[in-house]
């Protein structure tokens, strides 16, 4: 497009002849000039679209923005730093000059978009390549070739004089190495990553780039400094979180050349936390790292001449070094010697110590025989516990148990444990009415007494249960005695219920019957006649095997009928005086307490019997 132009009928101006007009005004001082040509280029063209033309457009108005002292509107029209070989070097170069101004007026707060603008421009001109054309700009303003030792002594005065000027500015604000303006400065030297316009108060680049960039210039120290105090405990610096995620390559690499400084200070406590943490971050130990780690475990611990030896110290540095290397034997042996010697030591004084010191052992090396020969050592205690009552013996498992036993089939005391434990189960199921998983654990009980238990009949079988529930029954011992005396039916119940010799079952009965009259007599004495009614309607006992227990039935029944009138219920009070006579008549042993019994011919229903006791 074409226009006239104001100097004359006739002519016209483009944006590109428009563009260079204010450009040389502006490089000739004429900034009376250059604004105004530029106001016609904005009124008559609007912003250019050609890119090339876009970028020249901006950073002009940009320069006149930061003669203005508009700093926002310069650091918004700033460009990428890749654009700014389309831009007039001297335009570029009056643009930084007075952002360098405007950094070291210390009448003045610096802000980030200032500083980053002009790190931005030094950058790109200072270039080694000399892509900025600045070298270029300066021999056209001498007239004559600038020398290359006189650039390359210029440029890196100059680039000092800048480094100087935004490292004093960090000391003023505090920031660290991280956030720091220097950092970002060197960094861009390097790998163009600074955005003008992105510029945030804590940093103008991201912290992954800033931490590469103290990685490559050798300040591995500053960047732990500034990451310790931004994350002050290492040990939760993992790979995997958001907050380390950014910087954990760098800081591993930190964290690991620190510990290879302390191996060979001989710190080797340190040295192993440090490749730990390099660890947590991501960092696999490599050659020179694997060998720091196995020199340290070597000697984490141990003092010199015997002395400072700390066991608590070297079992924590060799778990850590075993983590970093878990395929080197070496430290695997290591670790679990020293583990099985510790456990030994504290056997008696630490007895759970001792335990985990062997259990850990076990887990480093599985099949290590000293570690296993102490675990067992324990297991033979807690049997001796568990088989004398003593408290402590709550820890033990079949599986336990049975491994023991597998390793040392001398062991009564397994073999002791196990019967108990199985009779024990027998009868649990048993009670339960469960009688096919109580004799497979009767089945157990034979063959822990060393009769076997495989091929025999449910008669043996059941006779051998029989025995285990009576002599249950005879060591039952509750706090409640009420609960013992039921709970000494409730077995003899069982027992009395299965398939055993006339013999057996006869004494099986009677003592059946003799544990039923001692529970009546107790709830005679210390419950309601309504539990000894409950107890005689569960026909534990029939009536006429005992007088005494026919009578606390009876008694028991007269009580109540005497409640019932108090209550108002002589219903309730006559039938419980009818029971009580039929009970007090003596009734015959063969009578059918809980059912029908025969009647004769045309006799009343209320002479039925006991059945009406119900």
């Amino acid at each position: 497009m074409r226009v006239r132009d104001t100097g004359g009928a006739g002519r016209t101006a483009s944006v590109r002849d428009l563009l260079a007009a204010a450009e040389g005004a502006f490089l000739r001082a004429e900034f009376h000039v250059a604004h105004p040509v530029l106001r016609r280029l904005q009124a008559e063209y609007g912003a250019p679209e050609d890119y090339d033309e876009a970028v020249r457009y901006d950073v002009l108005w940009a320069a006149l923005a930061a003669r203005a002292g508009n700093w926002p509107e310069a650091v918004r029209r700033c460009p990428d730093t890749d654009d700014l070989a389309m831009a007039e070097t001297g335009v570029v170069h009056a643009l930084a000059v007075h952002a360098l101004r405007r950094l070291s007026d210390e009448g003045r707060s610096a802000d980030a978009g200032t500083a980053a603008l002009a790190i931005v421009l030094w950058a790109y001109l200072l270039d080694e390549d000399g892509t900025g054309g600045f070298r270029g700009l300066l021999t056209a303003r001498r007239g004559t070739p600038v020398p290359d030792k006189d650039w390359d002594q210029a440029r890196d005065h100059l680039h000092g004089r800048i480094t100087d000027l935004l490292h004093a500015l960090d000391v003023r604000a505090g920031r660290d190495a991280l956030g720091a303006w220097r950092t970002a400065w060197e960094t861009e030297r390097l790998f163009p990553v600074v955005v003008p316009a992105e510029a945030g108060p804590d940093g103008l680049i991201p912290l992954k780039d800033a931490a590469r960039h103290l990685i490559r210039g050798g300040r591995r120290v500053e960047l732990l400094d500034a990451y310790t105090t931004r994350h002050p405990d290492p040990a939760t610096w993992t790979e995997d979180t958001p907050d380390h995620r950014a910087c954990a390559g760098p800081v591993a690499e930190a964290v690991a050349e620190r510990g290879r400084d302390r191996v060979l200070a001989r710190e080797w406590s340190e040295a192993l936390a440090d490749f730990s943490t390099a660890a947590r971050l991501g960092r696999r130990p490599g050659a020179r790292e694997a060998a720091a780690i196995l020199h340290a475990a070597k000697n984490v611990g141990r003092g010199r001449a015997g002395r400072g030896y700390s066991p608590v110290t070297r079992i924590q540095g060799l778990e850590i070094a075993h983590a970093l290397l878990p395929q080197d034997t070496t430290v695997a042996a290591e670790l679990t010697a020293e583990l099985v010697r510790q456990g030994q030591k504290v056997l008696r004084s630490d007895p759970e110590q001792s335990r985990k010191r062997f259990a850990r052992a076990l887990v480093v090396t599985p099949q290590d025989q000293d570690a296993r020969s102490g675990l067992d050592d324990h297991l033979k205690e807690d049997l001796r516990l568990s088989l004398d009552g003593a408290p402590g013996g709550g820890r033990l498992r079949v599986g336990q148990v049975q491994g023991l036993l597998d390793r040392d089939p001398e062991c009564e005391a397994a073999r002791r444990w196990l019967r108990e434990h199985y009779a024990g189960q027998a009868i649990t199921e048993a009670s339960g009415g469960r009688l096919a998983p109580a004799r497979a654990a009767v089945g157990k009980v034979l063959e822990y007494d060393g009769a076997g238990g495989a091929g025999y009949g449910d008669m043996l079988l059941d006779h051998v249960l029989v025995d285990l529930l009576v002599r249950a029954a005879g060591r039952t011992d509750a706090e409640d005695k009420r609960a013992g005396l039921e709970r000494r039916v409730e077995l003899l119940c069982v027992a009395n219920g299965l398939s055993v010799p006339a013999a057996r079952g006869s004494r099986v009965r009677e003592a059946l019957d003799e544990a039923v009259l001692h529970l009546a007599e107790h709830l005679e004495a210390t419950a309601t006649p309504s539990d000894v009614i409950e107890l005689f309607l569960q026909d534990r006992m029939r009536t006429g095997v005992s007088a005494r227990f026919d009578q606390t039935v009876e008694t028991a029944y007269l009580s109540r009928a005497r409640a019932h009138e108090r209550a108002g219920d002589p219903g309730g009070a006559q039938r419980d005086r009818g029971c009580a006579a039929r009970i007090g008549a003596g009734l015959p042993e063969q009578s059918p307490l809980f059912g029908p019994s025969p009647r004769p011919r045309g006799a009343n229903h209320d002479d039925t019997g006991q059945e009406a006791l119900f």
